[in-house]
């Protein structure tokens, strides 16, 4: 590669930011438990063993990242991959892993 193909700096700033989203275990708990699955704070909480405060804190850095979505029901917040980006993401991540 020469230097002239080389992406911006800020741009691989903005990259190098993505990838430590995606360095807290919680976080690739949430977005796993969210790979097939529309789930609402109470649901994902209790399915990890979280507080729904710890679980809403890390739904609100994923969200912040444009890793998840969210729509409201009445009073009922459902959370959900952003979009296939993030499932191929985490798929990808999962297969590297488990060689």
């Amino acid at each position: 590669m020469n230097k002239n193909a080389m992406p911006p700096d800020e741009t691989l700033y903005d990259l190098a930011e993505f990838f430590k989203v995606f360095g807290d275990t919680t976080r690739i708990r949430i977005l796993y438990a969210l790979l097939d699955n529309e789930m609402c704070v109470g649901d994902i909480a209790e399915l990890l063993g979280l507080t729904q405060p710890a679980c809403s804190h890390q739904l609100r850095v994923l969200k912040n990242n444009k890793l998840v979505r969210f729509r409201r029901d009445g009073k009922v917040v459902y959370y959900s991959l952003s979009d296939d980006h993030v499932r191929s993401i985490i798929e990808t991540g999962m297969e590297h892993v488990t060689e």
